[in-house]
């Protein structure tokens, strides 16, 4: 008879149970642990997408613009705004429900209506513009006519001056020459002819004086009148021109910062308000 090894087969059987068993919890937990790092790397995923898109939106929201009209800037603005969003909802990782959906249609449409007004507010401010420059130009034009008229009126006053002066000078010329002459009692030139003349001619010169003055007087009353209508013209253009100064004002500061940055933080509220509903959701119960 041949040799043959004996076998314990009790021992080996106990050693290929085993060994099926430990095979079979390795490709239990092979499975459970895969999955795990595959929520892990998904959840990891969302809450970096979530974050970067948080921080775009506060980027944009806290954005400046350089120089006015500040409407120039807004349409790539919005642009960067929808790519942040469309980035956002884009991504694998994210599902977007009707509530973030409808959320996020009310604010984008806010904020474009927003900033339509802003624009629409920049073109009258334009306007605004052209007028206190059309205003500027009518300052130097009232000074200008003002001064023209003033030296036509100036002009014509001493030529009336003159001209009523001018009888006055020889009336008081002829009362010296008469008061210088010698009388005689049985002359031409008596005392009594004497003082006729000199009351005719005192009589002629108290008209002529009077003439200048009220003609002095009237000419004082007409230059207060003419620098009167030229202030006064004067004052409203310039009240004209702080008024649209101070429209023009507010303007030259961007004013749709406030409502961008409003926009933004409505949507990180909306994305934030989307990722709780979904931790929520898948929650075990």
């Amino acid at each position: 008879m041949g040799y043959r090894p004996q076998v314990k087969s009790s021992r080996s059987g106990k050693g290929h149970q085993k060994t099926q068993h430990d095979k079979t919890k390795r490709k239990q937990k092979h499975p459970i642990g895969h999955g795990n790092l595959k929520d892990e790397s998904n959840v990891l995923a969302k809450g970096e997408v979530v974050d970067k898109t948080i921080k775009s939106l506060r980027g944009l929201g806290t954005q400046k613009f350089a120089l006015s009209p500040f409407s120039q800037y807004f349409e790539d603005w919005l642009v960067n705004l929808r790519e942040v969003i469309s980035v956002f909802e884009s991504n694998p990782s994210v599902s977007v429900d009707d509530i973030f959906i409808d959320d996020r249609s009310r604010i984008m449409a806010s904020i474009e209506w927003e900033l339509t007004r802003e624009r629409l507010e920049e073109t009258e401010n334009e306007e605004r513009l052209k007028s206190r420059s059309e205003k500027n130009h009518l300052l130097v034009e009232i000074d200008a006519d003002y001064a023209e008229e003033t030296r036509k009126f100036q002009k014509k006053k001493n030529a009336e001056i003159e001209n009523l002066t001018k009888p006055v000078s020889e009336l008081e010329q002829q009362l010296d020459e008469i008061s210088k002459m010698k009388t005689s009692f049985f002359g031409a030139f008596t005392k009594k002819a004497k003082a006729q003349k000199q009351a005719e001619i005192n009589g002629k010169l108290d008209a002529a004086k009077k003439e200048l003055e009220t003609a002095i007087q009237n000419f004082k009353v007409e230059q207060e009148k003419l620098h009167d209508e030229y202030e006064k013209e004067k004052e409203r253009i310039i009240r004209e021109i702080e008024s649209l100064e101070k429209e023009i004002e507010k303007e030259e500061i961007d004013t749709s910062l406030e409502r961008r940055q409003a926009a933004c933080e409505s949507l990180v509220e909306a994305v934030s308000g989307l990722l709780r509903r979904e931790t929520q959701t898948n929650q075990p119960r």
